[in-house]
């Protein structure tokens, strides 16, 4: 069975305990929290609350989402990362999210790898301090700093930075920077969602149409996730689906589970 994990931004109408009993409920190793939701992390619980919360529900926080546009660093932007990490240790979470910058700023080439190697650079020694990992998560939005996970693995390897700083292999970002290598030894979490309308064109598609992966998948899921277990990644496969559509659901657990099965069943599938 694989290692399933639920991210906050698929039913982020639900109480962080909430979420906690459902992903307990569904199987899940871990779940991911975030700071972008209306009711605040953890809707405005203490750190230390929610680890205990987390370990009496036998559900791992993987991370705390998330350091925006952490490639363009400043004193302030390292005011808040050391911020975020103090919550992320505190409560027990294995890492922090670093998510580039967003804007269409940043872009040129040299530009955008000297600003993510600086980043990268001042990240590590404190996420060293507090014992965490940093989740750096390429975007494939053209308007992205940070398209291509082949640029941030460059980087990380050039800090030797392996232990620290780790990807997130989104398969909806990764179809829109059209594929490419997956680097499983760098990836320490895998954000899945699908997407199903069949008249978009990738540079129309955005986090609303981030559905729950089924059949009719357009983004290759199945594909994206075999390709990572044959290269030996064995880390958390989570839920993170934006659009509305999974947000309002009335029975959140019944379709997830059926998105979580229809995975499984679907690798078993292509093993065989």
């Amino acid at each position: 069975m694989l290692p399933i994990a639920l991210n906050h931004m698929t039913a982020p109408h639900l109480r962080y305990e909430e979420l906690l009993t459902l992903a307990g409920e569904l199987g899940c190793t871990g779940v991911e929290f975030r700071t972008d939701l209306p009711s605040g992390l953890f809707d405005g619980d203490t750190p230390a609350n929610a680890k205990a919360k987390s370990t009496a529900a036998g559900v791992s926080i993987l991370t705390i989402a998330e350091i925006k546009s952490f490639n363009d660093w400043s004193d302030a932007k390292a005011t808040e990362a050391e911020a975020l990490m103090k919550v992320g240790h505190a409560c027990g979470a294995m890492g922090v999210s670093l998510i580039p910058r967003n804007d269409g700023l940043g872009l040129g080439n040299g530009e955008r790898q000297a600003n993510l190697r600086i980043a990268l650079r001042e990240l590590k020694p404190m996420l060293e301090s507090y014992d965490l990992l940093g989740f750096v998560e390429p975007l494939g939005f053209e308007q992205c700093s940070m398209q291509y996970k082949s640029e941030a693995v460059e980087i990380i390897e050039a800090l030797r930075a392996e232990d620290r700083i780790k990807l997130v292999h989104d398969t909806f970002h990764h179809h829109l920077a059209g594929g490419g290598p997956v680097f499983p030894d760098h990836t320490e979490m895998v954000h899945v969602s699908g997407l199903i309308d069949p008249d978009l064109s990738i540079r129309e598609m955005g986090d609303a149409h981030r559905v729950l992966v089924d059949g009719r998948d357009r983004l290759g899921n199945i594909q994206q996730i075999e390709q990572l277990l044959a290269g030996g990644y064995a880390g958390p496969i989570s839920i993170e689906a934006f659009s509305p559509d999974v947000h309002k659901l009335t029975d959140p657990k019944s379709e997830i589970s059926r998105s979580f099965n229809f995975i499984e069943t679907s690798l078993g599938e292509q093993a065989a």
